[in-house]
């Protein structure tokens, strides 16, 4: 099914109006590719393949429809619908959708479950009832194995990166939650690739699935400097701030993902001092044409936009393009960079990101074929240095082409009165003329949250790939081994999980790369005991990762980790 996404909107999907407000109070007003061709086929009941990419919008492509065809209506409380991803992430960030589409939306309840959460607060969610349930697929198995999550009133069953699923290792799982749901559950897969174990799960499990396929742009301009930088201990409109001090700009246009925050951006710019006007949908055409106007002829520096608004927009001075949200999809983010670095001339794009983000960034990168460079928050020096460079510079300039006469007597006067030495005045007239921006500033103390960080390297939680691992004392070693650096130190620490807790070695992979951010290559050898396990890790890991290692849950047991003193 091929729609142009462009001509639509998403009153023309036939979702009901409590989705629609949800839609529009969200900022978006036209269905990405995915949206248009997938929501009719699942409001339709069908079974759907879906072939795309992570950051297309496809969330919302199976949300927005199971959540249109969800029966609220009787007093029964079993889950509807289960959504199964790889990643607690992904389970965490698609919970959230679900939330914010429902927010319009009484009597329904989501649930996102994953390891590393107590069974106990889990337990108690299901039992009181839930509508929607987000999960990874280890932990969906243990709740149905223990009868805490039943699966009679399944309506739908959605694979969400089902080749993600497949690369790391729990392919099985997923059978076997597939072979434990109602036959006359919907289903609905999505997967960026194709490989032949995703084709035999389609085959075996979707019936006469609608196929839809959407090919994504991955060209970004080689004229763009692309860059992120990962917001933390200041909000984003200080950081952007901060960003705009020390970078030399002509044009900048600033993305946001709804209307309101057009209005809240621009206004904090320019209550610090930028010239920045907003646009958005709400205004009438003639006064959008004024603002470009504006842009165009330097009478603004800085336009704050959705990608609505700003679709056609050609302005050549546009020096910088700000993602201070990131956008729905990734075509939205080629579209928004291609505002700069136009007629082979150069450009920057800059990304705001919080650390959750840093997953969706990645993907990102992978679709675009393009590494995005990570910048570090402008430094109060590097801030004084502009600012005493530009002082400089209008002293300079009002030197050149004042008229200075009268100030010159005023101050002689001044100097005979007050008795005031010549440097001490000229000091005190840059004080008094540094207006609210001060030239000299204090370092902003940003606290180094590890914890934060270690999802650098992947917050994917890649895991095992290809075939299953060894369950003997001869101990696993990660199929990535080879790509591990041979000189790093390890350390071996014991866990107080074993056999007799039916854990396998991909269990506390999965478990230590989700919760502690270690790189799957990066984990060694897991020897299984019956009663416990070790497990060896880098021997620089910190200690505070260790300490939340010890309150991470695999197979009904903390891991209770420490250094092996067997």
């Amino acid at each position: 099914m091929t729609t142009d996404s462009e001509q639509l909107s998403f009153h023309d999907l036939g979702l009901n109006d409590k989705l629609l407000a949800a839609i529009e109070g969200m900022g978006y007003q036209t269905p990405t590719p995915i949206q248009a061709n997938t929501i009719p086929y699942v409001l339709q009941g069908r079974d759907v393949l879906g072939q795309a990419q992570t950051g297309t919008g496809k969330t919302a492509a199976f949300a927005l429809p199971l959540l249109h065809n969800m029966d609220l209506s009787g007093k029964e409380q079993l889950p509807q619908v289960l959504v199964l991803t790889p990643t607690r992430e992904l389970a965490i960030q698609v919970a959230e959708s679900f939330e914010n589409l429902s927010k319009n939306i009484t009597k329904l309840d989501v649930i996102s479950i994953y390891g590393g959460q107590e069974y106990g607060r889990q337990i108690q969610a299901l039992r009181r009832g839930v509508q929607v349930v987000v999960g990874t697929a280890g932990r969906i198995m243990d709740h149905m194995r223990k009868g805490t999550l039943k699966l009679d009133a399944l309506k739908a069953l959605v694979l969400d990166e089902a080749d993600e699923m497949l690369r790391m290792g729990f392919i099985d799982d997923v059978k076997w939650v597939l072979s434990h749901t109602p036959e006359a559950c919907q289903r609905l897969l999505f997967s960026a690739t194709m490989p032949r174990d995703i084709i035999g799960i389609v085959n075996e499990y979707l019936r006469e699935p609608c196929k839809v396929q959407i090919k994504t742009k991955t060209a970004t301009a080689k004229t763009v400097h692309q860059r992120f930088l990962v917001v933390k201990g200041l909000s984003k409109l200080d950081a952007l701030d901060r960003i705009l001090e020390v970078e030399d700009t002509d044009g900048v246009m600033v993305f946001v993902k709804t209307k309101t925050s057009t209005m809240e951006v621009a206004d904090g710019l320019k209550a610090r001092g930028h010239l920045a006007v907003a646009i958005n949908g709400d205004m009438q055409q003639n006064q959008r044409e004024h603002i470009i106007d504006q842009l165009k002829s330097s009478k603004i520096n800085i336009l704050v936009a959705t990608d609505v608004v700003a679709r056609g927009l050609d302005v050549e001075r546009i020096s910088h393009v700000i993602n201070y949200d990131l956008p729905q999809d990734n075509e939205a983010y080629i579209h928004r960079i291609g505002r700069t670095g136009r007629a082979g001339r150069e450009g920057d794009a800059i990304s705001l990101i919080y650390i959750k983000d840093m997953r969706q960034l990645r993907m990102l990168e992978r679709v675009i074929r393009h590494t995005i460079e990570e910048m570090q928050l402008p430094s109060a020096t590097a801030i004084i240095e502009k600012r005493v460079a530009r002082f400089k510079h209008e002293v300079a300039e009002v030197i050149r082409h004042k008229d200075l006469s009268k100030f010159k007597a005023l101050m002689q006067d001044f100097q005979v009165e007050y008795g005031a030495e010549t440097e001490d005045m000229l000091a005190a007239l840059a004080l008094l003329a540094q207006g609210d921006k001060k030239l000299f500033i204090k370092e902003i103390q940003v606290q180094d949250q590890r914890n934060e960080r270690r999802g650098r390297d992947d917050q994917d939680a890649r895991g095992l790939r290809g075939k299953r691992t060894e369950r003997d004392q001869r101990g696993f070693r990660s199929q990535n081994r080879g790509e591990r650096d041979l000189d790093m130190s390890m350390r071996t620490y014991r866990i107080e999980v074993g056999r007799n807790d039916g854990i396998e070695p991909r269990n506390i992979v999965g478990a230590i790369a989700n919760e502690a951010g270690i790189n799957s290559r990066h984990i060694g050898h897991i020897k299984l005991f019956d009663k416990f396990s070790t497990v060896d890790l880098p021997a620089d890991t910190p200690k505070q990762v260790i300490e939340h290692l010890k309150k991470v849950w695999v197979g009904g047991k903390k891991l209770d980790i420490k250094e092996d003193g067997r």
